[in-house]
């Protein structure tokens, strides 16, 4: 591969399927490129469509735009980017979505964790827990 840029972002993408393989998903995956159709470039955040970026330059709202056609392509219902941090490791980099998708996301999580709690409460103190501790 003789682009340098293609290169990084190349080295980007897999060290996020690796750090997702490790902590997420391990199904996680680099996907091949559609053109018009495309899909991002990793699958396997539970319900995103990930378009990873590793640029010098940083231009949040065409990254949220792509990654939100991309999530429509993919058939998931939240897009974001993940966005490499300049001279730090996969998990210091950034995770970038516009606020609607956020809100969207966070009513999600409020509506499912009621409906854990109206049916298993013990479960759910045990997860919040769990969650709480790692944070």
């Amino acid at each position: 591969m003789a682009n340098p840029s293609k290169q990084k972002g190349t080295a980007w993408e897999s060290a996020l399927v690796a750090y997702l393989r490790e902590h997420h998903n391990p199904g996680a995956h680099r996907n091949v490129q559609m053109g018009a159709k495309d899909i991002g470039d990793v699958s396997g955040y539970y319900l995103h469509a990930v378009e990873a970026k590793a640029e010098k330059t940083i231009t949040l709202s065409s990254y949220i735009a792509q990654a939100n056609r991309e999530a429509i392509h993919a058939g998931q219902p939240y897009g974001c980017a993940v966005v490499k941090r300049r001279m730090k490791g996969t998990a210091d980099g950034y995770v970038v979505r516009d606020v609607a998708t956020d809100v969207r996301l966070m009513n999600r999580m409020r509506d499912m964790e009621g409906a854990l709690q109206d049916v298993a409460v013990d479960r759910w103190f045990a997860l919040d827990k769990q969650h709480r501790e790692a944070a």
